[in-house]
Order: structure tokens, then sequence, then C-alpha cells
């Protein structure tokens, strides 16, 4: 008698055509959801504007003699500020979603495994240049002066291409933490330092000594620097150059992290 032979069909891997399509139809199910809920992208703006209105009407005269000079000095800062803020929301969806058992739904259809994550995270980036057209479009009612649109531009394609590269640190959290709020917990203890120990709302000259240091090769100061200097004033090739450094360096060591965590959560 013959033992019935049972054929497994054999699971391929996309490739990479495949997966690129995979990711673009899970950035497009993030993106659905803020056709259905339009309030998120009312906070999205409410935030951005509040700082920047704080910062520009209460601290303006103080840090530069005039709201004006102020303006065009921390816009910049402000914006960069923001982007890294935003990217926090990456990991507490992405936390949310894991324990919903959403990922493990995915986990039984043939896509990639770093599609829902990839997506995740693109999807966001529509939420950073919301945001910095906010931003940008409130500071030249408030009369700041753009360099050029061309700039501007420039500006945008660089601040998101650095999100993304910290978004990985996001999404690793996400990953990891137990829930919502201990990923929002870890965010704030690395954003805060990081934010306010740099260029973003003050010259580094006037810090002590010691603090100066750690803000040269801070990576939001190279951030918030190029932002100045393509939107209003200031160098922009090094701070430009190392802000590219800096969000290489960073996906580098992140992302794979990020995705070995996903795995071992997924086994």
């Amino acid at each position: 008698m013959t033992a019935a032979t049972i054929e497994v069909p054999v699971v391929r891997r996309p490739g990479p055509g495949a997966t690129v399509g995979q990711v673009l139809t899970m950035a497009w199910r993030q993106m659905v959801r803020i056709k259905h809920n339009p309030f998120e992208l009312v906070d999205l703006s409410l935030s951005p504007i509040m700082f920047l209105l704080l910062f520009v009407y209460v601290f303006g005269g103080q840090m530069a003699g005039s709201t004006s000079d102020y303006l065009q000095y921390v816009l910049g800062g402000l914006i960069a500020q923001n982007a890294i803020f935003l990217t926090m929301y990456t990991g507490t969806g992405i936390n949310a979603d894991l324990r919903k058992g959403v990922y493990d739904r995915f986990r039984s259809l043939p896509i990639a495994r770093s599609a829902p994550l990839a997506g995740k995270i693109f999807a966001d980036m529509f939420k950073q240049v919301w945001s910095i057209v906010v931003m940008l479009g409130l500071g030249l009612l408030m009369g700041f002066e753009l360099r050029s649109v061309a700039g501007a531009l420039l500006a945008t394609l660089t601040l998101v291409v650095f999100a993304l590269a910290i978004s990985w640190i996001s999404v690793l959290m996400g990953v990891v933490a137990d829930s919502e709020e201990k990923v929002q917990i870890y965010a704030f203890v690395i954003i805060m330092p990081l934010t306010f120990t740099s260029s973003a709302f003050v010259d580094i000259n006037t810090m002590p000594g010691f603090m100066q240091a750690w803000a040269k090769v801070n990576p939001v100061t190279h951030l918030a620097d190029t932002m100045r200097g393509l939107l209003s004033f200031g160098p922009v090739t090094e701070p430009l150059m190392w802000t590219f450094v800096w969000a290489a360096a960073i996906f580098a060591v992140t992302a794979p992290l990020a995705m070995r965590a996903y795995r071992r959560k997924m086994v």
C-alpha cells in the first residue's frame, strides 16, 4: 500500500519589483486612514503652528532682539525639530498594529516581510511634507524671507531623506516596546536632548564650551543648519553633506536591527 504524497506549495520570495509594489500598497493602506479620519491632518498642523507662534512671539525679542530676526533664524530649526518628533508616530503606529494582531495577518500573505514596515514609513513621509508646507506657509505669512523656491524644494527633499533614516529608530522602538506609552517615553528621552542641545533654537557659540563640542557634532545641528541655509541664510554645502552622512549612518545601523527585531517578533 503506497502512502499518499502531499505536495507542499513552495512560497517564493517576491522579487525587487514585486516588493516595491507591495510597499506602495501598504503605504496607500496607511494613506486611506487619513481619508476616513481627516482630523489627523488637523492634529499634524496644530502642533507646528503652536510651536512657531510661541517661539517667535514669546522668545523672539529676548533671543534675537526682534521677532522678525528670530523668525529668520528659528524657522529652519523648528522645521527640523518637528520632523524628528513626527517620526515618533511611526513607532507608536507600528506598536499598536503589532499588539492588535494586524501584522500577524500580514504574515499569512505572500508578501515581503519588510513591506508593512516600509509602507508605514513611506506613508508617514506624506505627513512630513504636509507639516513642512504648513510651517513654511505660516512663516511666509509672518514675514519670513524665503531664499528661493529651489532652496525650499531641496530642503523638503533633504528633510524627507533624514526623516526616513530616523524613522527606523522609531520602528525599532515600536517593535521592542510593549506599549505605545513606552514608545513615546523612549522617543522623548532621545529626541529632547538632541533637539535642545543643537543649533535649532540658539547659536551654539552661546553655549558652555563642553556643550559646544557636542552641539557641533549633533546630527540635529547639521540638519537645522541645512534647513536654515537652504531656506534663508548661512552655509549649505558642509551641513548638507554631514546631514546625508548622518542619515546614511543611522539607516545602516538601525534598519537591520529593526528588521531583526521584527522577524523575531513574528516567529
